[in-house]
């Protein structure tokens, strides 16, 4: 489905990451794959991907520091001069901006939040365009439902409410030019990102009531498989979408009856 395609994945961390599914099943489709890590987490990044099948480079990217998007652009330039689609699986906001700190959280934290969340998908589709343009790109990234507010979820939920707009208006921008901008909205997994989330229990409860077709925590591999459609060309008229992998969970108005 990927043969071919020259991808970026970004959030890589553990073998567990969501980032990580996608990029093992992006190579499992003939893509070939380079990673960015970032800080102290790049060391650990460049040992997570070594246990992929085809252990991929690794790039050095603070996605909020424009210099670090350009030299990544640069390299991806020299190595290839093409890029086709990346995955944007990047997320954070600091501790008190979660956990039902949501009226007392200061503009800083909520500044923080937004920035690396929501405004960084649109920081690294720019950044990376003159690529993308080259042969027609796509852009992915990983949302959870910001349609409702949850449980200490606070101000992520509005960060990815905010990212889910930002999917659409550069959706609108970047269609002329042939690309491809969107969302994959996957229910809870168990990832190391999901320990920061204070209660995560409440969400796969939830879901454990609610999804008709259930829900496993602790496997992304569908929501690598969505992210791999929509990188391919079989995705090559669908863009703006939020596509939800979560076991149906989006669709009911209540819990199941057993």
């Amino acid at each position: 489905m990927l043969q071919g395609k020259k991808l970026l994945i970004t959030g890589v961390l553990t073998p567990q990451s969501i980032a990580f599914a996608c990029a093992r099943v992006a190579q499992e489709q003939g893509a070939e794959v380079i990673l960015t890590g970032f800080g102290r987490g790049l060391s650990i990044t460049q040992r997570t991907a070594k246990r992929l099948p085809d252990p991929p480079e690794v790039l050095d990217m603070d996605v909020n520091d424009p210099d670090q998007v350009a030299a990544v652009e640069e390299a991806l330039r020299e190595r290839w001069g093409v890029l086709d689609g990346l995955l944007h699986a990047i997320a954070f906001a600091p501790e008190d901006a979660l956990g039902g700190n949501f009226l007392d959280t200061p503009w800083e934290s909520v500044a923080t939040a937004l920035r690396t969340s929501a405004y960084s998908f649109k920081a690294l589709v720019v950044g990376l365009l003159p690529l993308l343009e080259e042969r027609g790109g796509s852009a992915v990234t990983l949302d959870f439902d910001a349609s409702v507010a949850w449980p200490g979820y606070d101000w992520m939920g509005v960060s990815k409410a905010a990212l889910e707009s930002v999917t659409r208006y550069l959706a609108r921008d970047l269609g002329p030019r042939g690309i491809r901008v969107n969302c994959v909205s996957a229910g809870p997994l168990r990832t190391m990102a999901a320990k920061s989330i204070p209660g995560f229990d409440v969400f796969t409860d939830a879901w454990h009531r609610r999804a008709p077709l259930g829900w496993d925590v602790t496997d992304p591999t569908p929501v690598a498989g969505a992210v791999a459609f929509l990188l391919s060309e079989h995705a090559r008229f669908i863009t703006g979408e939020i596509l939800h992998v979560d076991g149906g969970y989006h669709a009911m108005g209540a819990d199941l009856t057993e």
